[in-house]
C-alpha cells in the first residue's frame, strides 16, 4: 500500500526544490520519506496517513505550551476576525514589546520582525552601524540564520577569516567574518588582542541548538562580555532558539550575563512568524526612523502573529511553569540514557529547560568538533526505530530537541519504552 506521505513527497518535488521549504525537513540526513503533517494537538501530531507521533521538535521550538493550545488558538481567532494585516501600528505591537522588555532586562527597546534570520541580520547591521566597524566574530557550529555574512565556516587556521558555506555567497561578503571555536576562551582573547578595535560585534548562541544542544561554559561567556566591554564591541546573544526555552529570561538569565543586543524568535510567536531584536536604548536609537541604520518589513508586528506570541508569553509566566518543564525534560533524557545503558549502547544526553540533546558519544559534547565525532550512523538507525514506534525526533544528529508543557509522565514513559526497542536494534 502506497503511503500518502510518499505520494505527497513525489508531488511536492515537482514544484518545490527538494520537495520541502526548509532543508532539514527533507530527511536527507537520515534517509527516508518526510512525514507530511495534517494536524497537531498537545504533545502529538498526525501525518498524512493519520499516524500519530509524539512530537519532540515542537515546530523547532515555538510550541512550548503544546500544539493548538486553546488559549493561543482563541487569541489567533479573535485577532484574525479583526483583520489579518494593516501595514500600520497596532496596540498589540506595543504590548508584546513591553512584555519582552519586562521579561528580558537587557532589552530596553525592541524592534519586531518576522523571522530569526531577519533578527540576527538586522542586529549585525545595527552593531556595524553603531560602531562604524566591519568585522564580526561568530563561532563554529552556531547557526544564526541564512544571511550572507553568517553562512560561514571556519578558515584554514587560527585567526583566519571564514569561507562561504553556501553557493551564491561571494567571498567578499564573508571576508570580515572571523569564525572561532565555541567554548574556546583563549582563542577569543587572542582574536581581540590581534584586532579588537576592528570588531563590531561578537554573535553567539549562549545555548547552541543547531549543532545539537551544546552549552556555553560560564568562563567562555564571561570572557566574551569582558572583552566586548573593554574594546567597545557589541555583544549579541542569539536567543532565537533558547530564548524563553531554557528559562523565562532566556539563557542570559541563567548565566547572569547582560548582552548589548538580543535576537529572539520562535517562542515569542507561539507558532506564528514573529521574531525580534532589541537591546540598550542608545544602540536601538541608531535604527531608522531615528537613526541611519535601515530595516523594514511589511508584515513586522503582524497582528495575528503578535496575538499568538503574546498569549504564549502569558502562559509561560504561570507559577511553576519552568520547574515542571525542566523536570519533564530531565525525566526524558535520564530515561533515554538508562535505556541506552541497559542495551549497551554508547550514548549521552543533556537537558536545559525545555531543550535537550541526544548524542551517540560517551560524553556530552562542548564544541562543534566533539559533536561531529559522535556516531551519526547509529543516530540515523535510532531515529528510524523511534519513528517506526511513533516518536518523532529531529531528523538530524545535529539538532536539539524540544519538550512542551503537554509532555506529561505518560508521554515520557511511552517515549522511553519506544527507545528500549530502538536501542535494542542497534546492538
Amino acid at each position: 500500500m502506497t503511503s500518502n506521505n510518499d505520494t505527497l513527497f513525489a508531488r511536492a518535488q515537482l514544484t518545490t526544490p527538494g520537495g520541502v521549504n526548509s532543508p532539514v525537513r527533507a530527511f536527507r540526513s537520515v534517509g527516508g520519506t518526510p512525514r507530511f503533517i495534517t494536524r497537531a494537538e498537545g504533545p502529538y501530531f498526525w501525518d498524512a496517513d493519520d499516524r500519530r507521533y509524539i512530537d519532540y521538535i515542537g515546530s523547532w521550538g515555538p510550541a512550548i505550551v503544546g500544539h493548538a493550545h486553546p488559549t493561543v488558538i482563541k487569541a489567533v481567532q479573535d485577532a484574525a476576525a479583526r483583520g489579518l494585516s494593516f501595514g500600520a501600528p497596532t496596540q498589540g505591537e506595543i504590548e508584546i514589546a513591553e512584555e519582552i522588555c519586562k521579561l528580558v532586562p537587557s532589552i530596553e527597546q525592541v524592534r519586531l520582525v518576522s523571522s530569526g534570520t531577519e533578527a540576527t541580520m538586522s542586529a549585525l547591521r545595527l552593531a556595524r552601524g553603531a560602531t562604524g566597524r566591519d568585522k564580526i566574530v561568530k563561532f563554529e557550529g552556531c547557526y544564526h540564520g541564512h544571511a550572507d555574512s553568517l553562512l560561514v565556516k571556519a578558515g584554514s587556521g587560527l585567526l583566519t577569516f571564514g569561507n562561504p558555506t553556501s553557493a551564491g555567497v561571494p567571498e567578499d561578503f564573508v571576508k570580515h567574518t572571523l569564525v572561532l571555536d565555541y567554548n574556546n576562551a583563549q582563542q577569543l582573547e587572542d582574536a581581540f588582542k590581534d584586532m579588537g578595535d576592528q570588531i563590531a560585534c561578537v554573535i553567539v548562541e549562549p545555548v547552541a541548538g543547531n549543532m545539537n544542544l551544546v552549552r556555553a561554559t560560564p568562563e567562555f561567556l564571561q570572557t566574551m562580555r569582558r572583552l566586548c566591554t573593554q574594546y567597545g564591541t557589541v555583544l549579541i546573544f542569539d536567543e532565537v532558539m533558547c530564548g524563553f526555552r531554557v528559562a523565562l529570561g532566556g539563557a542570559q538569565a541563567l548565566y547572569d550575563i547582560k548582552p548589548d543586543i538580543t535576537a529572539l524568535g520562535k517562542v515569542i510567536g507561539g507558532g506564528l512568524p514573529v521574531a525580534a531584536f532589541g537591546g540598550r536604548a542608545d544602540l536601538m536609537s541608531h535604527m531608522a526612523p531615528l537613526g541611519s541604520v535601515y530595516q523594514a518589513g511589511t508584515l513586522s508586528g503582524n497582528p495575528v502573529a503578535v496575538a499568538a506570541g503574546m498569549s504564549t508569553l502569558k502562559l509561560i509566566q504561570e507559577p511553576g511553569f519552568y520547574t515542571r518543564l525542566g523536570t519533564q525534560t530531565g525525566k526524558l533524557v535520564n530515561g533515554l540514557s538508562a535505556a541506552a545503558k541497559e542495551a549497551g549502547v554508547t550514548f549521552s544526553g543533556d537537558a536545559i529547560g525545555g531543550m535537550f540533546g541526544l548524542y551517540f558519544a560517551a560524553a556530552v559534547p562542548d564544541s562543534y568538533a566533539t559533536v561531529m565525532a559522535s556516531n551519526k550512523e547509529l543516530f540515523n538507525k535510532f531515529f528510524h526505530g523511534m519513528l517506526d514506534a511513533g516518536v518523532y525526533l529531529a531528523p538530524s544528529a545535529f539538532e536539539a530537541g524540544f519538550v512542551s508543557a503537554q509532555h506529561d509522565d505518560a508521554v515520557i514513559e511511552a517515549t522511553i519504552a519506544a527507545a528500549r526497542g530502538a536501542f535494542a536494534q542497534l546492538v
